[in-house]
């Protein structure tokens, strides 16, 4: 395996943990949006240009949910 695909590998192995964990907590929305980024940055960096685009519409959208959820919390 190459350096990209270990990045690839660790990128959606974090987003499907922070995904799973993202009811405990705000923050972990926000380990998810950044995942999202980091597999949006994957998906350039291998040529699969399509996976990028639409990893930073997710990552835009996570952003904007952990926005929203922390603004609700105490």
């Amino acid at each position: 395996m190459d350096r990209i695909t270990l990045f690839g590998l660790f990128a959606v192995a974090a987003m499907l943990v922070f995904y799973a964990l993202e009811h405990r907590s705000a923050w972990f929305v926000f380990a998810f949006a950044v995942a999202c980024v980091l597999a949006s940055a994957y998906g350039f960096l291998s040529g699969a240009w399509p996976f990028g685009v639409l990893e930073a519409i997710w990552a835009v959208i996570a952003f904007e949910r952990w926005r929203r959820r922390r603004g609700r919390q105490p």
